[in-house]
């Protein structure tokens, strides 16, 4: 019976809102348990002058982490799950993932607008994202994009010093950390499909630690998972790394999984995209065969342009 777990999280104020909230589902699902909170900086955290994709990807914003489970000092990590690489280093696995939150992205903006295509032509807009870039630029061409790091605070005083006239953030981390009155304006899926994992939450352990991992299915959400294992299935089979401008989302409608899957050109001009539409069982084979027509439609070549793969 596991009595006491420690858990290693980004010192960001969302990746700790985030481990809080695994926490106290962990507390209220496994009686009697203890749970220590370990708070570290990562190397994606330290390092905010460059892209991501230049010093390594998203996935250093969770090696530390990875490193510490490793090492016996934790026995779990928290992430968003758009933040994790679809392959894991040997020897990890994500055990468990809760209930998927708001998956879309929102636009934050100086100024009232109802959508993207009330922005004046030339507004500057802030986003990181090469997914989120490449989608918008394919609607509107006119605008300036530029990237932007830095914690979802940092990225809303650029837009309040005037460096930008929008930046689009996430919504579910936008609302976690109680932003979500701040939102100008909803970017729907034909217009940004949301990143791979966007809104969810995953938990990463060792994958000798049978134990854990079966404590861990208590606080599983069936329907998520099932929807992940398609959208991170579609991303294995092109190979994406969480740079490259890949976007999927799946979703349990009618009993059945519909997922949407799209590849883009970083400077928006060509974009394909798809669907697909079955069983539950079926998640991952939905996402490889969605990716097998993608890149019969041209993404591999677009995928080859855009840098290495992780």
């Amino acid at each position: 019976m596991i009595k006491t777990l420690r858990i290693a999280t980004r010192q960001s104020r969302l990746a700790l809102w985030q481990t809080e909230y695994v926490a106290d589902t962990l507390r209220r699902s496994i009686q009697g348990l203890e749970v220590e909170i370990l708070p570290m900086t990562t190397k994606g955290d330290q390092t905010l002058d460059q892209s991501l994709a230049k010093i390594g990807g998203k996935g250093l914003f969770i090696k530390e982490l990875e490193t510490a489970m490793l090492e016996g000092h934790a026995d779990l990590a928290v992430h968003s799950m758009k933040d994790v690489p679809w392959r894991l280093p040997d020897g990890m696995i994500i055990a468990a993932v809760l209930q998927r939150a708001d998956p879309g992205d929102a636009l934050v903006a100086n100024g009232e607008l109802e959508n993207l295509m009330d922005l004046p032509e030339g507004a500057r807009v802030g986003t990181s994202s090469l997914r989120r870039q490449a989608q918008i630029r394919h609607l509107r061409p006119d605008l300036k994009i530029a990237s932007v790091r830095g914690n979802v605070e940092t990225r809303l005083n650029k837009l309040e010093s005037g460096e930008f006239d929008a930046v689009v953030l996430a919504a579910a981390g936008l609302k976690r950390l109680g932003f979500g009155s701040r939102i100008s304006a909803r970017l729907d899926f034909d217009e940004c499909l949301p990143a791979i994992g966007q809104g969810a939450i995953g938990i990463e352990c060792r994958a000798d630690n049978e134990e854990l991992i079966t404590a861990l299915q208590q606080v599983q959400h069936p329907g998520t998972r099932r929807c992940l294992d398609a959208e991170r299935s579609l991303a294995a089979k092109l190979e994406a790394s969480c740079e490259s401008p890949v976007a999927a989302y799946a979703e349990v409608r009618d009993g059945e999984l519909l997922l949407r899957g799209l590849v883009a050109s970083p400077d928006g001009t060509k974009v394909i995209s798809g669907r697909r539409r079955g069983r539950l069982i079926d998640a991952e084979w939905l996402g490889q065969d969605l990716a097998r027509e993608l890149i019969e439609n041209g993404a591999g070549d677009i995928l080859a342009g855009t840098g290495p793969h992780a």
